[in-house]
């Protein structure tokens, strides 16, 4: 069940007519460590936040911290997003709070256990729910929210791992191969209302997530700007690191009677 913590509307601010209007971003996931940076860069510009997460004192150090790095507005609600039935409340709740919204950014989902998983149903059901599933059901509110003003950046993380499954990790892989091709089709219908749909395709980003895997990782920080930067250009789908547009075009092109021979 979700539970509703939350601080009160964003009071009015003042904007200097020579500088940026604040940004009034949504964030689905805010904890995550690749969110968190992205986060703070937002801060630095003086953006207005409206962060959702599950675990309530780790939020509650976020948003101080955020607030400290400039943030102009900063609410929060403890949540547990795979709760699909409170997503319409909490979502109207945090655009009310924030008066409006210019970015969604969806940083929710799990990376759970592969073996765990090929022996229980249960564990790849719920990381299939977590990534995919209940993404669904936040996506389809916002996208209606956007359509309906004609306007909004809706950004999510997939992975590169969708791409193609492999062996050591289809499952997570399978979730983001279906959270990917959904963001597709919802750009496609969409794209037209002058909402734009970001498909954010990370490799192994340096966070408390992949702490435990012993393979190079990119720094979170430097993942963060691109991110920030793709989305004021309203970029369809991101790799980052870029140099994995080049890696997985490879991959996806492997003949399969060669892939499946493959320790991947």
């Amino acid at each position: 069940m979700s539970t509703l913590a939350t601080q009160p509307a964003a009071a009015a601010i003042l904007v200097d007519p020579n500088s940026k209007i604040a940004k009034k971003i949504l964030v689905l996931g805010a904890t995550s460590g690749i969110a968190e940076a992205t986060c703070r860069i937002w801060a630095a510009e003086g953006a207005q936040m409206f962060l959702v997460a599950r675990n309530a004192e780790k939020l509650a150090a976020v948003a101080a911290d955020l607030k400290l790095r400039g943030a102009s507005y900063v609410g929060t609600a403890v949540a547990d997003l795979d709760d699909t039935d409170k997503h319409a409340e909490l979502l109207t709740h945090a655009v009310n709070s924030l008066t409006g919204m210019d970015i969604a950014y969806l940083a929710h989902g799990i990376l759970g256990g592969q073996a765990r998983g090929e022996q229980d149903f249960e564990h790849a059901a719920q990381i299939i729910y977590t990534n995919f599933l209940a993404p669904v059901s936040l996506l389809t509110w916002l996208a209606n929210y956007c359509v309906q003003r004609h306007a909004g950046v809706i950004a999510v993380l997939s992975s590169v791992a969708g791409e193609r499954g492999r062996k050591s990790n289809y499952i997570y892989a399978s979730s983001k191969a279906g959270l990917t091709a959904f963001l597709s089709g919802l750009r496609n219908r969409i794209d037209r209302e002058g909402v734009t749909v970001m498909t954010i395709k990370p490799g192994p980003v340096n966070t408390s997530m992949t702490a435990h895997m012993n393979i190079r990782k990119a720094d979170v920080k430097k993942v963060a700007a691109t991110i920030v930067k793709a989305i004021d250009k309203r970029v369809d789908t991101l790799y980052v690191p870029i140099i994995f547009l080049p890696i997985m075009f490879i991959v996806r092109h492997i003949p399969e009677r060669i892939f499946k021979k493959l320790n991947l």
